[in-house]
């Protein structure tokens, strides 16, 4: 599989995965140099909440001559009506094109991929560790949670730089006000007490509810990996 210079693929794809037509609906600044990208959803695709899909785009960039594909998790749910990826906007090749994008342009969606999903032991509390836009299969998963009223204790460690660079942190709080088996821990370096409503959790924290055997540890999902920990 070849790579273009913002590590996007190019022209090549997975064998056996299905292809989507699908048109960009939207664009939205859910935090500090972070968009979020709203697309049509397919007819018949379907997905797990955690899941991940590649999105190509089918001009090609004046800057590349090939036509390019970026992995991307899915931050909205599977019940949602829309697909939506988001994104770090840096200087790359692919993300230019796709900021510069107009409404109703024709992409391709590619997927959904990966097992970075929410375990069915509801007797087990799920520990999420996220950090700056690897928030997104974890708003996925947790919304996908509340719609389908899972019984799962999940507990959230998000963390940033600064409280500006945490993405979809006002519908993360609002999942958390609507479950009490929902819990919120948001830590920055940077972070004025009096901007911030919610109490913030800690990397000690973390640390001491991910060295529990009775819960679930799940790495980042740039990582693809998610295990249980031994009872032992």
């Amino acid at each position: 599989m070849r790579y273009g210079t913002d590590n996007a693929q190019v022209q090549q794809l997975p064998a056996g995965v299905i292809a989507y037509p699908s048109k960009l609906l939207g664009r939205t600044d859910v935090a500090k140099d972070t968009m979020a990208f709203q697309f049509e959803k397919p007819r018949n695709f379907l997905f797990r909440a955690g899941q991940s899909v590649d999105v190509t785009l089918l001009a090609p960039a004046q800057d590349s001559p090939d036509t390019l594909t970026h992995a991307f998790s899915i931050a909205s749910d599977p019940s949602d009506e829309e697909l939506m990826i988001a994104t770090r906007m840096r200087d790359t090749a692919f993300k230019r094109s796709l900021s510069a994008l107009p409404i109703g342009t024709d992409v391709r969606i590619e997927g959904a991929m990966g097992s970075f999903t929410l375990h069915n032991n509801t007797a087990r509390p799920a520990v999420l560790l996220a950090g700056g836009i690897g928030i997104t299969p974890f708003l996925s998963i947790v919304s996908d949670a509340r719609k389908r009223g899972l019984h799962h204790r999940i507990i959230l460690f998000y963390a940033n730089r600064r409280l500006e660079d945490a993405a979809f942190i006002d519908a993360l709080s609002n999942l958390k006000r609507i479950s009490d088996s929902h819990r919120l821990a948001q830590q920055s370096r940077r972070m004025e007490r009096r901007d911030w409503t919610h109490q913030p959790g800690t990397a000690s924290q973390a640390r001491r509810q991910a060295a529990r055997p009775d819960l679930l540890r799940c790495r980042t999902a740039s990582d693809g990996r998610c295990r249980a920990a031994s009872a032992r």
